[in-house]
């Protein structure tokens, strides 16, 4: 499953920290600290979104 969950944070990591950081542009951060942090929090909170997607997705096989 940590395979799965890593194939998966590939994708929403990079969705999230996305996310992040467009709503950091968005309110006005257009900085390069800002837009760092945004993209750090992203990355960091797409670790156990995408171990719980894992679990999800294999719990219903």
């Amino acid at each position: 499953m940590f395979q799965f969950a890593a194939m998966l944070y590939s994708i929403i990591g990079t969705s999230v920290a996305g996310i992040f950081i467009v709503a950091a542009l968005a309110t006005g951060n257009d900085t390069l600290q800002p837009i760092l942090i945004a993209a750090a929090a992203g990355a960091i909170i797409a670790l156990p979104m995408s171990y719980f997607v894992a679990k999800a997705i294999f719990s219903n096989r």
